[in-house]
């Protein structure tokens, strides 16, 4: 497990080395996120540089404690209400619009790979 915790966290310092280094307008732990998701993909073209398998366990321990990670902004909330009760309203709309676009996003983008992907005999066929 402590390999690949180390591994994550190897991605994530070239990917802040990265985005330092480049300037690019990318946070560096998406880019340390796609450069692990390179090696992971890299599996089909080379003999296993980095197995699936490697990361699993670190992986799963990070999304089980990703509640954690809100605690943080739970507390600054809590520490700018006079700045929620100012905005609140515009807040509130800004949050559901955001939401209600991002997933209409995905169900579109979603459609179309989905009809993409089908079988070339079953576009036309009636059910």
């Amino acid at each position: 497990m402590i390999p690949g915790v180390a591994l994550i966290l190897l991605c994530q310092l070239a990917g802040e080395a990265l985005a330092h280094g480049t300037g690019w307008p990318l946070p560096g732990p998406v880019l340390g996120m796609i450069l692990l998701l390179a090696l992971l993909l890299a599996n089909d073209a080379w003999p296993r540089p980095v197995e699936t398998g490697f990361v699993t366990a670190p992986a799963e321990g990070l999304l089980a404690n990703l509640s954690l990670l809100f605690v943080p902004a739970g507390v600054g909330v809590v520490g700018k209400l006079d700045v929620l009760s100012q905005y609140g309203l515009g807040l509130a709309v800004a949050l559901i619009a955001s939401t209600l676009i991002g997933l209409a996003v995905t169900a579109l983008v979603f459609a179309g790979v989905a009809r993409l992907m089908a079988p070339a005999g079953a576009k036309g066929d009636a059910a």
